[in-house]
């Protein structure tokens, strides 16, 4: 059997500017990087603005394993099928962080035969847009710290400094650091630390941004510190805001690339879903519903994390309306949920499986909570058996859930076309999405709501660290903004280790931050990490690349 890289690398693509004359782009609104790949500029926003929407469609998941279900290749194979039953579908993906790439799930560019193209730049550093947030945030920190040299005028506060600097990389030792050492000339020491550029509100503000104008006005919001009196200080009053809308001005314009099978995708942003809110940028998924019959996109890990926070923050935030979710479910993640250790998810285990199935139930009434139709799709695997895909059918014909086998790591479009009528004949019911919960609740209210309807839990506890933070993000009226819940994604709870549907269980918060910027309110539950670390085995071990620039061991 080939890898994905081999794969990738047996097959022919298209030049870019043939595939954006599919969608009717003009040269002149294209931006080229190399011979397959290109940015779509603002004048095609503005030649498509009066152009009616086509169907939004999200893909989201169950709970997974560490290694992840196929959720990116479910999401292309299933543009893929639409496209060969004749519909303009545009896939709309999230940029792969290289902190999974050299970490534990390896690339991001979907499988098999279900893979965005060049898997290879898509992976690694595509057009540059990761360095460009890195840059631009890092920039921010730079100024800040040398603020405090030059005088501090601002009064800033060292030992309340919000704002931390970024590395596109898993790399715990990181996490906390000290600053500043060496004498006068190196600065104010202070305490310091990284997180994953990912998980930065600039990636957050990226995505979220409409244009270039509510870029910086966003960036300029947001909360660097507090100074000694106890106010806030705004990077607008550092007065780089603009500086880092420049460094930013390319990489607003989302990424134009290509499936296996010549499937326009639109590839931008990527914040995570479990530490951030876990979609592509609003500019991508505007852009791809002016373009398509279909948008297909994806929001991260399972529906508790991306799929709530496209719902709750993004979509309300842009003015989506989802036609329908596809469910991604896997064997081996719910026989996972069911007690199954993951060395062990290749032999069959029917009983374990329907342990984890209320796993999928629960998945299940999460997106019927926002009135949205949704569609299951099996996601298969070679070690799968029959009497554990019959159980599986079996499972969403009690849930009256309308399900579709998928084969499209294997078979490609062909393997998504029962998957690809499902989501047409879902997309024609009427959906009446609404947000979960209303902004004007109490900041309590809204976690309160998530806890008990998505979660399961039966009470939250705050710690008084999280107690202070509420109470001074609510004195600067943050209570009226949407909340973005840190957690861990193999559990519905704050527990990595709660498989399955736990029920009752305490959600722990013991911190928030104020993301003014992005517009929303960070929560964070249980011992959830801004900055990962590497495996025992990272994934890197296995890449390299020989004399002729063929680069081999990547997934």
């Amino acid at each position: 059997m080939l890898s994905d890289i081999e794969i990738a690398h047996q097959s022919a693509l298209q030049p870019i500017a043939e595939i954006a004359a599919k969608l009717g782009v003009s040269d002149d609104e294209l931006e080229l990087y190399g011979k397959y790949k290109a940015k779509l500029n603002d004048s095609l926003f503005k030649r498509l603005a009066p152009k009616q929407d086509g169907k939004l469609i999200l893909v989201t998941a169950i709970n997974p394993t560490p290694a992840g279900e196929g959720k990116t290749t479910t999401t292309v194979g299933l543009g893929d099928a639409l496209r060969k039953l004749g519909k303009q579908a545009v896939i709309a993906l999230r940029e792969p962080s290289l902190g999974p790439v050299f970490g534990m799930k390896g690339g991001a560019a979907g499988g098999g035969y279900a893979q965005v193209m060049p898997m290879e730049d898509i992976n690694l550093h595509f057009t540059g847009d990761m360095h460009a947030i890195t840059a631009a945030n890092n920039l921010l920190c730079a100024i800040l710290d040398n603020h405090l040299q030059q005088g501090n005028t601002l009064q800033i506060d060292p030992r309340r400094i919000l704002f931390k600097r970024v590395l596109d990389m898993n790399d715990r030792v990181l996490r906390q650091t000290v600053v500043g050492l060496g004498g006068k000339p190196n600065g104010i020491p202070r305490e310091d630390g990284f997180i994953i550029t990912v998980a930065s509100e600039v990636m957050a503000i990226l995505c979220l941004a409409k244009d270039i104008a509510d870029l910086k006005e966003r960036l300029g919001n947001i909360l660097v510190a507090y100074s000694y009196a106890g106010e806030p200080v705004y990077c607008k009053q550092l007065g780089v805001a603009g500086a880092m809308a420049a460094l930013l001005k390319d990489a607003i314009n989302p990424n134009l690339v290509q499936t296996l099978e010549g499937t326009p995708a639109i590839i931008h942003g990527g914040p995570f879903a479990n530490i951030a809110h876990g979609c592509n940028s609003v500019r991508a998924t505007a852009l791809s519903l002016k373009l398509g019959d279909y948008c297909i996109t994806e929001a991260g890990f399972g529906s508790d994390l991306g799929a709530e926070k496209f719902m709750d923050i993004k979509c309300r935030a842009a003015g989506l309306h989802p036609a329908a979710v596809v469910l991604v479910a896997t064997i081996r993640a719910l026989k996972y949920n069911g007690g199954v250790k993951r060395d062990a998810l290749g032999t069959e285990n029917v009983a374990a499986l329907h342990r984890g199935a209320d796993n999928l139930r629960a998945h299940i009434t999460n997106m019927r909570r926002f009135g949205v139709p949704v569609v299951v799709a099996i996601n298969r695997f070679g070690t799968d058996t029959e009497a554990e895909l019959s159980a599986v059918k079996e499972i969403c014909t009690e849930e009256h859930a309308s399900f579709a086998l998928s084969e499209v790591f294997a078979k490609g479009s062909e393997g998504g076309l029962e998957l690809a009528r499902k989501v047409m004949d879902a997309a024609d019911t009427p959906s009446t999405y609404a947000p979960l919960y209303d902004l004007d609740l109490e900041i309590r209210e809204k976690i309160g709501t998530l806890a008990e309807q998505i979660y399961g839990a039966g009470e939250v506890q705050y710690t008084a660290a999280a107690d202070k933070a509420l109470a001074e993000i609510e004195a600067l009226g943050g209570n009226k903004l949407p909340i973005c819940v840190a957690k861990t994604q193999y559990s519905l709870s704050d527990d990595a280790k709660a498989l399955g549907r736990p029920k009752g269980f305490t959600l722990h918060v013991r911190d928030a931050r104020l993301s003014a910027g992005a517009g929303f309110v960070v929560i964070y539950t249980g011992n959830i990490l801004q900055m990962p670390g590497l495996p025992k085995k990272p994934a890197a071990e296995q890449i390299d690349i020989d004399a002729n620039g063929v680069i081999t061991g990547l997934f």
